[in-house]
C-alpha cells in the first residue's frame, strides 16, 4: 500500500485543539495508516509479533508542527520509503520489538523538546512496556487518551477513501454471488468459505472472515454442515481492499425460494427501505435508527429480529457511533447528531426465524450531499443456485 490518500493537517491541528493535545504518539495499524495517507506495511499486515515482541510502529505528530511530524518504523521499512517517501520529514527505521520503537520515540521527543505538555496515546494499542518507557522518561508531561479524536479525525471520507470503501464492497458482492452459483449440492460450510475466500482475494481484496448458516441452524461458524436442496445461506463477510473494510450480508437458497422465505426476506428488506431512507445529511442518526425500528416493531418477525447500524471505513465499528452497546461494547454517541456527507454506515437487520432459519441483508450506505449512495448493492434479493 502507498501514501496516496490525503492527509488533512489542518483538521488534525483542529482537533487536537479541541482536545487540548499538543502532540499525538499514533501506534495502532489503522491510525498509523490514515495518518501516513494509507500505508501500512505489509510483513506485518497479518500478524505483529515476531521474536520476543512485537511490531510497534509510532507516528508523531506536533500541533501545527508538520516539520516536526515523525514515523518510527521497522527497520525493512526503510526500503518501502526509498520506493515511496512517507510525508512526515523524520523518518526513523530503527526499530524491530516495541521497546525498541518506544525508545526511538523518547529520543526523538527528547531531541524535538516535545517531552512536556499533553501527549495523546492510543492506551488499547500501546503494550505495557512500551508504555512504561514512556512514562519513566517523560516524567513532566501529562498522557492523554486520544481513541476519541481520532475516531472524529476519520468520520468524514475522503472522495478517494469512498472510492476504496465502494470497490470493496461492490467485490464483495460480486464474489458472494459467483459462490452461490458455483457452490456444488452437498459442498460442506468449510468448502463453500474457502471458495468465498478465493473469490475475494482474486479480486484483489484481504479477505477478512466469512459468517455462514445454513437451513434452520443459526450457528454462524465454519462446519462439516452441507449445503443441501432447498436449504437457505446467509454469506456474511468482511474484505479489506488497500486498507477499507467492506463488510455485507446476502442471502441465497439451493433452489427456487417459497412464498414464505420471499415474505420473510420482503420484511427484512422493508426495515432496510425504512433506514435508507433517513440516511441523508442533517438528519440525526438516532431517527434513522427510530426509523427502522419502527418498521421492525410493527413487523410480524419483531420478536426473533433484530436492526442494528454502524459507521464503517478503516475498521469495521467506527464513528459515527450510533447505538449503544447493541451488539458491540460502545456508547452510540452520534444518535443525537446530524449525519454529513462522507461518512459510511453499515445497516443490517438479522433474523433468526425459529424453523426457516438465519435471514439477514448488510447494506453499506455512504452519506452523499443530496441523500445517500449503496455500495455494492446487487444481490440483494434470493440469490438462486441449482
Amino acid at each position: 500500500m502507498t501514501s496516496s490518500l490525503p492527509v488533512d493537517l489542518p483538521k488534525l491541528d483542529q482537533l487536537m485543539e479541541q482536545a487540548k493535545l499538543d502532540t499525538l504518539l499514533a501506534t495502532s495499524k489503522h491510525n498509523v495508516q490514515y495518518l501516513l495517507g494509507g500505508y501500512r506495511f505489509i510483513f506485518f499486515s497479518a500478524m505483529d509479533a515476531i521474536g520476543h515482541s512485537r511490531y510497534l510502529p509510532f507516528l508523531i505528530y506536533a500541533k501545527g508542527k508538520p516539520d516536526q511530524a515523525a514515523y518510527v518504523a521497522n527497520r525493512m521499512e526503510a526500503g518501502e520509503h526509498a520506493n515511496t517517501p512517507f510525508w512526515p520529514p523524520n523518518f526513523l527505521p530503527v526499530a524491530w520489538a516495541s521497546f525498541d520503537a518506544a525508545k526511538a520515540a523518547v529520543e526523538f521527543l527528547k531531541k524535538s523538546g516535545l517531552t512536556q505538555g499533553r501527549i495523546g496515546i492510543e492506551p488499547a494499542f500501546l503494550p505495557l512496556d512500551a508504555w512504561g518507557i514512556l512514562k519513566d522518561a517523560l516524567p513532566d508531561a501529562t498522557f492523554v487518551d486520544a481513541t476519541g479524536m481520532l475516531e472524529r479525525l476519520r468520520a468524514i471520507k475522503s472522495p478517494e477513501e469512498l472510492a476504496l470503501l465502494k470497490h470493496a464492497s461492490e467485490m464483495i458482492t460480486d464474489s458472494m454471488q459467483a459462490t452461490f452459483t458455483g457452490a456444488s449440492e452437498g459442498a460442506s460450510k468449510a468448502e463453500i468459505v474457502e471458495m468465498l475466500r478465493r473469490e475475494e482475494t482474486g479480486r484483489g481484496l484481504h479477505f477478512e472472515y466469512c459468517l455462514i448458516t445454513i437451513a434452520e441452524n443459526h450457528n454462524r461458524a465454519v462446519s462439516p454442515q452441507t449445503w443441501k436442496k432447498g436449504e437457505i445461506m446467509s454469506l456474511d463477510s468482511g474484505g479489506n481492499y488497500q486498507g477499507y473494510i467492506g463488510d455485507l450480508c446476502r442471502m441465497g437458497v439451493r433452489g427456487r425460494p417459497d412464498a414464505e422465505l420471499v415474505d420473510l426476506l420482503g420484511q427484512v428488506e422493508a426495515v432496510q427501505q425504512a433506514a435508507f431512507a433517513k440516511c441523508a445529511p442533517g438528519v440525526l442518526g438516532g431517527d434513522m435508527i427510530a426509523a427502522a425500528e419502527a418498521v421492525l416493531k410493527s413487523s410480524s418477525v419483531a420478536d426473533f429480529t433484530d436492526f442494528f447500524a454502524h459507521g464503517m471505513g478503516v475498521i469495521t465499528h467506527e464513528a459515527p457511533f450510533l447505538m449503544t452497546n447493541h451488539p458491540v461494547t460502545y456508547e452510540g454517541v452520534d444518535a443525537a447528531h446530524p449525519l454529513e456527507p462522507g461518512m459510511v454506515i453499515s445497516v443490517e437487520t438479522t433474523m433468526l426465524h425459529p424453523t426457516r432459519g438465519f435471514i439477514k441483508l448488510e447494506d453499506t450506505v455512504a452519506i452523499t450531499s443530496s441523500g445517500h449512495e449503496l455500495f455494492g448493492e446487487r444481490g440483494r434479493g434470493w440469490n438462486e443456485a441449482g
